[in-house]
């Protein structure tokens, strides 16, 4: 099992070599590199030039940390064809500093327009079309999730997607603060970790609230009925996942693939918020 970490608490107010340093520092062997806007940044074409790989590099390796996946967000789904387009060449480019950083996984988000989840899907397919002999050239595998707002939401069909892809290295990314985005409000830990079986690869750990819950006023918005999609990244425990029955079947399923702190919600405090959230961890999966 690789334990790793998520730096979106010091994306916007930290360099990328203290960046790697606070990630060593909190004890993490392993980083995933989220967007951050001197690296890859959401939906825009990657800021990085031969110099900064080379530097990235050296920061890993002096800290003695390793990525362990690369975690791009593009609109590779968009029914709009020339921002499926672009996002595309977005990910080439994705690809290959991937490729350059000696790195062989890379994790994403579906994406797409949740109102037209027929058109995403197809623009999807077309993207994956394009870019899975990329992939294979290279030698990366894919891991990937649903996301509040994507044209897949569901657990279930994010497995049966998968699954359609049919290829033994794109696997499923979990991510606990999804939880109840995933069946509708539900958060059933037990039975969505059962349906993704072989395919789990990756999980995010992080807490929420039930956004289904209190009949709707869980959150208020104005105004009412708006369009909005919320959920949180909190400490395990300060919010409504069970917890317990998801260590309890990550142990059972003996688990051996990416763990990650994705807890986002405390960049004034990232230490404290480490140091719950790692004891959550090692202590849920028996990590010495």
């Amino acid at each position: 099992m690789r334990l790793a970490y998520d730096p979106s608490h010091y994306r916007d107010n930290t360099g990328l070599k203290e960046t790697i340093d606070h990630v060593a520092r909190l004890g993490y062997e392993y980083v995933e590199l989220s967007p951050r806007k001197d690296f890859i940044w959401f939906y825009e074409y990657p800021k990085v030039d031969k110099q900064l790989i080379k530097d990235l590099k050296r920061y890993c390796s002096d800290a003695g940390v390793k990525i362990s996946s690369v975690l791009p967000v593009q609109q590779w789904s968009s029914p709009n064809e020339l921002e499926r387009q672009s996002a595309v060449r977005n990910w080439k480019r994705c690809i290959e500093i991937t490729s350059e950083l000696g790195v062989d996984l890379m994790n994403s988000e579906f994406a797409g327009d949740k109102s037209r989840p027929t058109e995403s899907e197809a623009a999807f397919i077309r993207s994956m079309d394009e870019l899975i002999p990329i992939f294979e050239k290279e030698g990366i595998k894919l891991n990937l999730q649903s996301h509040p707002n994507d044209f897949i939401e569901l657990n279930t069909e994010a497995v049966r997607m998968i699954r359609a892809l049919d290829k033994d290295w794109i696997k499923l990314v979990y991510s606990v603060a999804h939880a109840f985005f995933y069946d509708d409000g539900k958060g059933d830990i037990a039975q969505q970790l059962d349906e993704a079986k072989d395919l789990l690869a990756h999980v995010l750990i992080a807490d929420t609230m039930n956004h289904k819950a209190a009949f709707g006023l869980r959150y208020i918005v104005n105004p009412p009925n708006a369009n909005v999609t919320i959920h949180q990244h909190l400490n395990p425990g300060e919010g409504e996942i069970d917890f317990d029955t998801l260590y309890r079947k990550l142990r059972e399923f003996k688990f051996d693939g990416i763990v990650t702190n994705s807890v986002f919600a405390y960049p004034d405090k990232p230490d404290w918020s480490n140091e719950v959230t790692l004891k959550s961890i090692k202590e849920g999966l028996n990590i010495e």
